[in-house]
């Protein structure tokens, strides 16, 4: 005798049913280390700007514009990811990733204060480095859970490299 099981209570159920709460709280975790961020950055804080403005930089630096709006897609995603890995409920590598995803959140969220607040270039070079390694290591743990998770920080990683490299070139050209 079969015994029916309700897709409510069913492993694939639980699953797939969102929860748009939970989304919206690692989404705007992300977006609040953005904006934690964003108060020592050239964009608010004055001071930042005229010390920011006063370094050498790379010709190839970007405009101070383009930051605001690609880390604000950035955090999108991150917290987008993170939550597609909340989701994998039974999964047993998603407290390893979701550790991951935890540090390399606080290295973000570490990095402005030292580089703006603190004006202190070579710090914020240890703690952009250390930073993209983390994201790369997120990024693996994401994909042994959900390569669609994974997939998500890519951008983010590719930023954090190229913001890695100008924080080496500010640091070299500005001793």
């Amino acid at each position: 005798m079969r015994i029916p099981i309700e897709s409510s209570t069913s492993y694939r159920g639980r699953n797939a049913r969102p929860n748009w709460l939970i989304l919206t709280a690692f989404v705007g975790s992300a977006l609040a280390v953005g904006a934690i961020d964003a108060v020592f950055s050239p964009a608010v804080s004055a001071t930042a700007r005229h010390w920011y403005a006063a370094l050498a930089r790379p010709g190839w630096a970007p405009p101070d514009s383009w930051f605001g709006p690609v880390w604000c897609v950035l955090y999108v995603m991150m917290g987008t990811a993170a939550w597609v890995i909340w989701r994998e409920r039974y999964h047993r590598g998603r407290t390893a990733a979701l550790a991951a995803y935890g540090i390399q959140l606080l290295l973000n969220a570490i990095w402005a204060p030292l580089f703006f607040g603190a004006r202190n270039i070579g710090a914020g070079l240890f703690v952009i480095v250390a930073l993209w390694l983390a994201i790369f290591w997120t990024i693996r743990e994401f994909a042994l859970v959900k390569a669609g998770a994974a997939w998500l920080l890519a951008p983010y990683l590719i930023w954090v490299g190229f913001a890695s490299a100008l924080n080496l070139a500010i640091w070299k050209l500005n001793p």
